[in-house]
């Protein structure tokens, strides 16, 4: 058979499985496509514009549109709600019902009623119609491109839930549509504002672990029912999302905090990366369990879903290394690993307790509270407390909201720019091409196309900042 045949009939094989299950068609090309020579590793030379490190034009009154109101957009409206400086203007799903049901978030605090979009292309009348400044989006992960690209071509800044892309193309997509307009696209990567994460990345900057040598991070938690549950992602999305090629489906919340603990993209890049999937030992069974006695999961019988655990090692430019990992059906404790090992200290998270060392003994409990007083960075002093009254996985994800107000409103670079959502996200279609070759080295491109050399991790103190404020909160 010759070659260019064989490769169309693969294909072809390859999008009739992914339409037997209902995936979207534009979902089903973010997964299983091939890339395109636009997406080599330089794609052109120096960057249009230095995203990293930039400030944007203040915004007194932060304008913003939600897209996506189930599992995470709720919660958003909810949290911004809270904020002064913030007006949501615009609340868009799918399903009309849901922005109707998010808008009692506004006016039970008294704040005017959002405008409400819905349908299938609602996002992009929301985004051509309304006076943003921000789109927050926490849609199904095979949208969040297609909605940052588009609501940045349109002056908007945006928020996206992760990961912020599928593809390495939509890597590239994201990063020149952000150089070419000037518009913040911020990967909405919660855990890098979790108060142990916070804590030793601030102690990394100050040196206290010596040289970073090797760090870990991980997403293992069990959503196998979840994902089965036909009441939890619409349309079971995410379910979906799992069956195709084998990788690190969902890398950022555990590479997200080390990859800032070794200032990746400010002073070093990840240079290559190496990864190896288990099979699937779970989810296949899943389906053909409830098929038993429910046929409507009869079309999730005889799928190829990915490997039960999936293990990426990476290698930086200036030779650290990297270890993430990916188990979403295991019945495990939940744990993001977060481990940082230098040349003077260790520190180490999930599963629960927390463990720093400075040598072979563990620092004692009333010797961690010292550190977390002393080495907290002040944005976490200044609105932890605040919070964890609001909460959000813990609080983490209202000071991510906040800060990203704060920054806007006083126009002071974002912690996480687009550099960092391409390269946090690549690792999701990189490892699928490792697995795929037998856990062959890929490379992995620059999206700063070089400015790494010179870019500056970002300032975690409130200097220009801390002024916006909050609304009261019950304790």
């Amino acid at each position: 058979m010759k070659p260019n045949r064989r490769k169309f009939l693969q294909q072809l094989a390859l999008g009739t499985s992914a339409m037997a299950v209902g995936l979207p068609s534009f979902a089903t090309e973010s997964i299983n496509r091939e890339e395109t020579p636009s997406a080599a590793d330089h794609r052109g030379s120096a960057p249009r514009f230095n995203m990293s490190g930039y400030a944007a034009p203040k915004i007194d009154k932060v304008r913003i549109g939600i897209i996506g109101l189930g599992m995470r957009g709720p919660g958003a409206v909810s949290r911004m709600s809270m904020i002064e400086g913030v007006e949501i203007k615009a609340l868009c799903d799918k399903l009309p019902e849901r922005a109707t049901k998010a808008q009692k978030y506004l006016t039970d605090k008294g704040l005017p009623k959002a405008k409400e979009y819905s349908g299938e292309n609602g996002w992009k009348e929301m985004i051509e119609k309304e006076d943003l400044d921000l789109i927050y989006s926490c849609t199904p992960w095979y949208l969040h491109t297609p909605i940052a690209v588009y609501a940045m071509e349109h002056g908007r800044h945006v928020a996206t839930e992760v990961p912020a892309a599928l593809t390495i193309d939509e890597c590239w997509q994201l990063v020149e549509t952000s150089e070419k307009t000037r518009k913040h696209c911020m990967m909405l990567e919660n855990c890098c504002y979790d108060f142990f994460e916070m804590l030793t990345l601030n102690m990394a900057r100050q040196g206290l672990f010596g040289e970073l040598v090797h760090a870990e991070g991980a997403y293992i938690h069990n959503l196998l029912d979840l994902n089965f549950n036909k009441k939890g992602y619409y349309d079971m999305w995410r379910l979906k999302q799992n069956i195709g090629s084998s990788g690190n489906l969902y890398p950022t919340h555990g590479l997200g905090p080390i990859a800032q603990c070794l200032d990746i993209n400010r002073g070093d890049k990840m240079d290559y990366l190496v990864s190896m999937s288990s099979n699937d030992f779970q989810m296949g069974k899943e389906a053909e369990e409830r098929a038993k006695t429910d046929e409507f999961y009869n079309q999730f019988v005889g799928k190829k879903y990915r490997g039960n655990m999936n293990t990426t090692t990476v290698r930086t430019a200036k030779g650290k290394t990297m270890m993430i990992q990916h188990d979403v059906t295991s019945p495990r404790i939940y744990s993001r690993i977060h481990l940082l090992s230098g040349t003077k200290g260790f520190a180490s998270k999930w599963p629960d307790p927390e463990r720093i060392s400075f040598g072979e003994e563990l620092v004692k409990e009333a010797d961690l509270k010292k550190l977390y007083e002393t080495h907290t960075p002040p944005l976490i002093k200044h609105v932890g407390d605040i919070a964890k009254k609001v909460g959000g996985h813990g609080g983490m994800d209202f000071i991510m909201d906040w800060r990203l107000i704060d920054c806007l409103r006083n126009g002071l670079p974002l912690d996480q720019d687009v550099y960092d959502a391409a390269a946090w996200s690549c690792i999701l279609p990189l490892s699928e091409k490792s697995v795929a070759k037998r856990s062959s080295s890929v490379d992995i491109p620059d999206f700063t196309k070089g400015s790494w050399t010179s870019n500056k991790p970002v300032n975690l103190t409130l200097d220009g900042g801390g002024n916006t404020t909050v609304r009261s909160i019950k304790s």
